[in-house]
C-alpha cells in the first residue's frame, strides 16, 4: 500500500467514524477467510460496514473524532465494525461472537461513550431503531383502535338487542 493509498485509507475510516452511531474493535486471529466474508455479509445486510486496517492507521484515523477513546483497543489483530444505528454493528457482531469462539469483541464507541466489552454485549440486547419506531407506531395507533371500539361499540350492542328481539318476534 502506497502513500496515497494509506491517506485515502485514513480520510475514509476518518469520516466512518464521525458518521457512524456506534464503533465495535475485535480480535480476529483465528477466523477463517470464509468466516470473515459471511460476518461481512451479514454486517452488509444489516446495514453496516467491516473493515481491517493496520492499528497504526485506524489510529490516526480515529484522531479528532468522538471515538477517538478507543485507541488503546487497537492491539494485535483487530478488526473494525460500524454502522450508523447505534445498535446494528454491536448486535451482529455479538452473533457473531457467539458463534465462533476465536472471536473476541474487545470493546467500542458509541458517540463519545467508550464501550468495554460488556457494554458492546449491552447495546447489543437493545432493539434497532426501526424495531423501536415499529412499536411507537404501534403504541399510537391502539388507542385510537381502542377509541374507535368503544365509539362502535354501543351501536354493535344496539343492533345485537334489535336482532334479538327480531328473532324472538319470530319465534313468537
Amino acid at each position: 500500500m502506497d502513500r496515497a493509498e494509506k491517506r485515502e485509507l485514513v480520510t475514509d475510516l476518518n469520516d466512518a467514524f464521525k458518521s457512524a452511531g456506534s464503533v465495535v474493535v475485535a480480535h480476529y486471529a483465528g477466523i477463517t477467510v470464509a468466516q470473515m466474508n459471511d460476518l461481512r455479509t451479514k454486517m452488509r445486510a444489516a446495514g453496516g460496514t467491516v473493515k481491517v486496517a493496520k492499528n497504526r492507521l485506524a489510529k490516526i484515523a480515529l484522531q479528532g473524532t468522538d471515538s477517538a477513546e478507543i485507541i488503546d483497543l487497537f492491539k494485535g489483530q483487530t478488526l473494525i465494525a460500524y454502522s450508523e444505528d447505534p445498535v446494528t454493528a454491536p448486535k451482529v457482531a455479538s452473533e457473531f461472537a457467539k458463534g465462533n469462539d476465536k472471536r473476541v469483541i474487545l470493546g467500542g464507541a458509541m458517540g463519545a461513550t467508550a464501550l468495554n466489552a460488556d457494554g458492546v454485549k449491552a447495546l447489543a440486547t437493545l432493539p434497532s431503531l426501526d424495531e423501536l419506531r415499529a412499536r411507537l407506531v404501534g403504541m399510537i395507533a391502539t388507542p385510537a383502535t381502542r377509541i374507535a371500539q368503544v365509539v362502535n361499540a354501543p351501536a354493535a350492542q344496539l343492533a345485537r338487542v334489535f336482532g334479538a328481539y327480531a328473532r324472538k318476534d319470530e319465534a313468537a
